[in-house]
C-alpha cells in the first residue's frame, strides 16, 4: 500500500517489541502512538520487562516458539501494512523475527527501533543480540537509533556534535541500504535537530529547540511506531517523518499534565486527540478538506451533472474544450517552471514529464475534437492562468507546487466518477473514456506527495501561502468548469474574480 490511496483506510500496524508495565514505553507506548497517529495497533511480545520510570529491574524472554506463534497468528488473519520492531530479547528471537519477515508473501513497511539502551541508561540486550540486530536492520526501510545506539551499531564513540551524528547515520545507511533517522536528543545544548539520512546523504533535516522536561520515557518507541503508521497512511518517509516528529514534540510538551512516576515520565500520547485536533494529517489532506465546499459545488454544477447524464449542450462542451486547450498550453509552461525550481532530481523529472504530457497527449486530444483553438481566453481562463503565472513568477517552489496541484487532483477526482458514467450511447462516451486513467491517477498521487514534502520544509508563513494558493486554484477550477459561451452565460455561474473568496 503506497501513496495517498493509503490514507483512505486505517492502516494495520504491528509492533514487535517488549512490554513496559509502567505504560510509557514498549508495546504499551507503541499502541498508544499507533492509535494517536491514525492506525490500528497490534502487538507481538518478544520480551517482558520489570521496569518503572526510574529503572529496568528484570527482563524475561518468552519461549521462542511462542514468539513465532504470535506473529503467524496475526499474519494468517490480518493485513499488515507496517511493522515496527522495538526491544527484542535475544539473538534467537531476532533470528525468528527475521525469518518471519522473510517468509511473508507481501512485505510491509518495516521500521526498526534498535532498542539497546533505555532512556534511563540501562542496557536492554546482550552482546550476541547486538550482533544479530544487524540482520534485522538489513530488512528495514528505516532505522531509528538514538545516538548511543547509533554509536554501537557503527562501532564508534557516541557522536559529540551533529555533523558527527550525520556521518555515523550515513555510514549505517550505507552498510545496510536503509534510511536512518538521526536524532539529536542526546546532544548538548538547546538545539535538538533530526534528519532522515540515506546512503547518499541527508534527505530531509528538521531543526528544533530542546523541550526542557524529564518526561522522555518511551520517546524512541513512540516516534518509531508513529513513523510506521504515518508512512502506511501517506507512503512517503519524508512526509511521515515530519508529521511523526511534530506529533512527538507535542506529546513531550504536553507530558507535564501527567503525574506518573518519579523518574523520566511518559509522554502524553493523546494530547492532540484530547484537544480535539484529531490524528496528524498531511498538509494537502487538510487543504483538501478545507476545499470541500468548492469541490461539492463542482460536483453539483451543471457541467459535471450534464457530462454525467449526457445532457450537456454541445456548444458548451466545445467551448470548454477550446478553453481547456488554451489552458493546457499555458499550464505546460507553468509546470516547466516548477521543474526549474525543483531542487530534487526526481521532482524535476516529474514536472518536466508532466509539462510535456500537456502538449503531447492532452492537448492533442483536444485538437482532434476542436482543431487548433482560434478563440481568446475567457475571463475564467484568463483569471486562472494569471493566478498560476503569479505563483510561477514569485519563485517560491512550495507555493507553485500547491497552486498547480488542484488541476491534477480535482480533475482526477471528478474524472474517476465521470468515467463510470460512460456507456455506448452516451454522447461524450469517447471523452469520458479518457478519465480514470491509472497513469494519471499515479501522477496525481506523485504530485500530492511532492506538495506534502514541500509543506514539510515550509515555515508557518510559507505554509499559509501554500494553502492560499491551493484553495485559490480550487476555486478557479470551479469557475473554469462552469464557464459558458457568451450566449449561454448564466448569471448564477461563479465569477472568476470570486475565485479568491475562499482564501
Amino acid at each position: 500500500m503506497r501513496g495517498r490511496e493509503a490514507s483512505t483506510r486505517i492502516p494495520n500496524v504491528l509492533s514487535i517489541a517488549g512490554s513496559d508495565p509502567s505504560g510509557g514505553a514498549g508495546v504499551q507506548a507503541d499502541l498508544k502512538s499507533i492509535l494517536a497517529s491514525g492506525g490500528y495497533g497490534m502487538a507481538a511480545l518478544t520480551a517482558l520487562t520489570a521496569q518503572s520510570t526510574r529503572a529496568v529491574s528484570g527482563v524475561h524472554v518468552p519461549p521462542l516458539g511462542f514468539v513465532r506463534d504470535q506473529l503467524d497468528a496475526v499474519a494468517s488473519d490480518i493485513r499488515i501494512d507496517a511493522v515496527k520492531t522495538g526491544m527484542i530479547g535475544g539473538a534467537a528471537v531476532i533470528a525468528e523475527v527475521v525469518g518471519w519477515l522473510d517468509a511473508l508473501a507481501e512485505r510491509p513497511a518495516v521500521v526498526v527501533d534498535p532498542v539497546m539502551i533505555a532512556t534511563s541508561g540501562d542496557r536492554l540486550i546482550d552482546d550476541d543480540a547486538e550482533h544479530a540486530l544487524h540482520d534485522l536492520i538489513a530488512r528495514a526501510d528505516v532505522v531509528t537509533p538514538n545516538l548511543p545506539e547509533l554509536a554501537v551499531l557503527v562501532g564508534e564513540d557516541v557522536a559529540g556534535d551533529w555533523p558527527a551524528a550525520l556521518r555515523q547515520a550515513r555510514a549505517l545507511a550505507e552498510r545496510h541500504g536503509v534510511l536512518v533517522l538521526a536524532k539529536g536528543g542526546h546532544l548538548p545544548g538547546p538545539a535538538c535537530p533530526d534528519a532522515l539520512v540515506s546512503a547518499d546523504g541527508v534527505l530531509a533535516e528538521f531543526a528544533g529547540r530542546r523541550i526542557e522536561t524529564r518526561s522522555t520515557h518511551g520517546t524512541g518507541c513512540s516516534l518509531s511506531s508513529a513513523l510506521a503508521t504515518l508512512f502506511a497512511r501517506y507512503g512517503d518517509w519524508v512526509v511521515a517523518t515530519g508529521l511523526a516528529r511534530e506529533w512527538l514534540r507535542g506529546a513531550i510538551a504536553a507530558a507535564e499534565a501527567l503525574d506518573v512516576g518519579g523518574g523520566n515520565g511518559p509522554l502524553q500520547h493523546a494530547h492532540a486527540l484530547w484537544r480535539g485536533d484529531g490524528v496528524p494529517r498531511a498538509a494537502t489532506e487538510r487543504w483538501w478538506c478545507d476545499a470541500a465546499p468548492v469541490r461539492a459545488a463542482i460536483d453539483a454544477g451543471s457541467f459535471v451533472r450534464g457530462m454525467t447524464d449526457g445532457s450537456l449542450d454541445r456548444e458548451v462542451f466545445e467551448h470548454y474544450l477550446a478553453q481547456d486547450a488554451l489552458y493546457l498550453r499555458a499550464y505546460s509552461a507553468v509546470l516547466a517552471r516548477a521543474a526549474m525550481l525543483a531542487g530534487d532530481e526526481d521532482e524535476r523529472a516529474f514536472w518536466a514529464a508532466s509539462s510535456a504530457t500537456c502538449i503531447e497527449v492532452e492537448l492533442e486530444l483536444h485538437r482532434s475534437r476542436v482543431g487548433e483553438p482560434a478563440v481568446a481566453p475567457s475571463a475564467e481562463t484568463a483569471a486562472y492562468l494569471a493566478h498560476l503565472d503569479a505563483a510561477a513568477a514569485a519563485g517560491d517552489y512550495g507555493v507553485l507546487v500547491a497552486a498547480v496541484l488542484p488541476c491534477f487532483w480535482i480533475y482526477e477526482d471528478v474524472g474517476r466518477r465521470l468515467a463510470t458514467a460512460a456507456h455506448p450511447d452516451h454522447p461524450y462516451a469517447d471523452w469520458l473514456g479518457t478519465y480514470g486513467d491509472p497513469a494519471f491517477a499515479e501522477a496525481t498521487r506523485r504530485a500530492i506527495r511532492i506538495a506534502d514534502r514541500a509543506a514539510t520544509r515550509a515555515d508557518p508563513d510559507a505554509l499559509g501561502r501554500m494553502r492560499e494558493a491551493f484553495l485559490a486554484s480550487c476555486a478557479h477550477e470551479r469557475a473554469f468548469f462552469e464557464q459558458r459561451p457568451a450566449r449561454h452565460a448564466d448569471a448564477g455561474a461563479p465569477r472568476p474574480d470570486g475565485a479568491h473568496a475562499v482564501v
